[in-house]
């Protein structure tokens, strides 16, 4: 269940996000790409880039590693506020 909590919480970050203001539902592939990624990822600046890569490659269009980042570190703060303590 946790990890499902942890998609809908990202997913809806992304949705918020809207780098290139297009409403929230134009970027389904992108968002499940970076949620697949924050699985793996526990590093902002390296999530940062897989984030750039994932848009630039859809949209052809560039966007600044700083705002990538901005999101990059919410993604990574919602994974750890729902991760288990042990």
């Amino acid at each position: 269940m946790e990890n499902v909590e942890l998609n809908r919480a990202a997913v809806k970050a992304l949705a918020q996000w809207d780098p290139f203001y297009l409403g929230a539902d134009s970027y389904d592939t992108e968002t499940a790409d970076v949620v697949a990624a924050l699985q793996g990822i526990n590093d902002p600046t390296i999530l940062a880039k897989v984030i750039q890569q994932v848009y630039e490659h859809s949209f052809e269009e560039w966007i600044p590693l700083e705002q990538c980042t901005d999101i990059a570190c919410q993604l990574v703060k919602i994974k750890h506020e729902n991760s288990c303590d042990i």
